[in-house]
């Protein structure tokens, strides 16, 4: 299957614009009064958006992946013509 330019652009963009959202999560995350308890460990808020975050992440570069190879394989058969 063969991905056209316009749904590549949209799921490369998809995946930076994930990880540019999920990096500004994670930080707030960490400084967050909520996310530690008083003794130093994490709280039970911390661990799931963490989970979240990392899941977000995953899926982000997947989809990113995904664009950027179908990106290129739309630039090659471009090139074929």
């Amino acid at each position: 299957m063969r991905l056209s330019r316009r749904v590549s652009l949209f799921l490369l963009a998809f995946g930076v614009w994930s990880w540019i959202i999920w990096i500004t999560f994670a930080r707030n995350l960490w400084g967050s009064d909520d996310a530690w308890n008083p003794d130093g460990s994490p709280t039970a808020y911390f661990v799931v958006h963490a989970l979240l975050a990392v899941t977000s992440f995953v899926l982000g570069t997947i989809i990113g992946v995904l664009g950027w190879r179908g990106w290129r394989a739309a630039r090659a058969g471009d090139g074929e013509s």
